[in-house]
């Protein structure tokens, strides 16, 4: 309790992730404890949010220092077969409410022209899960939302059916993929798997783009279980920085079906939405920011919700020790977040890398002479790119492409020019490769 009070921790946040917890051991100044029930997307969440709070509160206590080491209870624990299937057949029926954040939720996610049609399609997959939008895969860059409407999913079907749903991350999958092979000798091992995952009626994976190429047993096993699912009219719903036909190790039979499910992606926000979002966000501070500093971060901060959130954070905190935040001590304190008298200068190499690190294909391959349809398109988009983000004539492009005629360049670009007025699908792709070349 101490905890929860001296953080602040909302209700729902004790209850969910601290209150399971329980005390293991203390030696050698390092306090372990247990995060119970055997599910690792707990465990690394409790990791990553709470260990700093913990060290804190228990060294305030004892007057020492302490560090404090959480591992799940069933690594220490000698169980019988018959006991981790029990054990496992009681948490299938509580992975919901430990593995999704519940911190998102669709009431607190902000709407706008780059999100709009993802959000309307979750909501339906949340009211109508397994029916004609299967398999769900929502695409955009870090930090945009795909987890919060995924997770937002999870939440509505969990409080308005008796549905069993399951969260995970594609690292989490690859890794009990892995530990299953690993434990071949037991031959429940697989068979458990297996079972945690296909007995379910939603399954929510996060970030697939981190388990392609990783091992064909983790693809295959996916792919089976993908296709189990998915015969059996269950929901799945996929996240991933690209679309399918952009993942280039993504196996064929996966790239198939997953085009034939329903494709949504979220653009970075607009200048209104990221103004909404922010406005959002500081509902949960007493210190208000006043709407000039407002302005500056929403106007400097354009492709990461987090980011713009870390920056309004960053300026909330201060403001409530300084008790007057002016603009000029919110441009000192963000300097090394937003450098507006210092952009990064556009090079045709940055373009180069983003295209070659977005389409993942090499650099060499954008400009060499090669015209397979794989190549083509990335390299009318690198001519696009350096006419419209660098001062390099088109003799000057033609030269980069080693092409002694500049008017394949001037047909590259004029067909980008016009196709993105109407293709919606390259119009984003092209966001998101500029959204690329802001991080160099």
């Amino acid at each position: 309790m101490a905890i929860k009070d001296e953080y602040d921790l909302t209700g729902i946040a004790f209850n969910i992730w601290l209150k399971p917890l329980k005390y293991l051991k203390c030696e050698n100044n390092v306090v372990s404890i247990l995060v119970p029930g055997g599910n690792p997307e707990m465990l690394n969440y409790v990791k990553i949010n709470y260990t700093n709070f913990f060290q804190e509160a228990i060294s305030q206590a004892l007057q020492s220092s302490f560090t404090v080491e959480f591992t799940l209870e069933e690594d220490n624990n000698d169980k019988t077969d018959d006991a981790v299937n029990r054990s496992d057949d009681e948490n299938n029926e509580s992975n919901t409410a430990s593995s999704l954040n519940p911190k998102y939720h669709f009431e607190n996610f902000v709407v706008g022209s780059n999100n709009k049609l993802a959000h309307s399609v979750c909501l339906k997959v949340a009211e109508t899960p397994g029916t004609e939008l299967n398999p769900l895969f929502i695409h955009g860059g870090s930090g945009l939302g795909k987890t919060h409407l995924m997770t937002a999913i999870g939440h509505y079907i969990t409080e308005h059916t008796n549905l069993k749903v399951l969260f995970v991350t594609s690292e989490t999958f690859l890794n009990e993929v892995i530990e299953s092979i690993r434990n071949n000798a037991n031959a429940s091992s697989m068979s458990r798997l297996r079972e945690k995952y296909r007995n379910i009626d939603v399954l929510l994976i996060d970030d697939i783009q981190f388990l392609i190429g990783r091992g064909s047993s983790s693809q295959v096993e996916f792919f089976n279980t993908f296709n189990t699912l998915v015969q059996n009219g269950k929901q799945i719903v996929i996240t991933s920085d690209k679309h399918p036909k952009h993942i280039k190790e993504l196996d064929e039979r996966m790239r198939t079906r997953f085009l034939n499910g329903m494709i949504v992606d979220i653009a970075p926000p607009a200048y209104e939405t990221r103004v909404a979002i922010l406005r959002k966000y500081a509902e949960n501070f007493d210190y208000k920011v006043p709407d000039n500093i407002v302005d500056y971060i929403a106007n400097h901060i354009r492709s990461d919700v987090r980011e713009l959130e870390g920056a309004y954070k960053k300026v909330c905190a201060f403001g409530e020790i300084e008790g007057d935040m002016t603009l000029e001590k919110a441009k000192d304190m963000l300097k090394e977040i937003i450098s507006p008298d210092n952009p990064s200068v556009v090079t045709s190499s940055l373009i180069l890398k983003a295209i070659s690190e977005y389409y993942n294909i090499d650099e060499d391959d954008i400009t060499s002479k090669k015209r397979n349809a794989e190549i083509v398109l990335p390299r009318q988009i690198f001519m696009y790119l350096c006419r419209e983000m660098t001062d390099t004539t088109l003799q000057g492009v033609a030269a980069l492409l080693d092409k002694k005629d500049h008017s394949t360049v001037l047909h590259g670009y004029n067909k980008i020019s016009k196709e993105i007025n109407i293709n919606t699908e390259l119009k984003e792709s092209i966001e998101a490769i500029k959204n690329i070349i802001k991080t160099y």
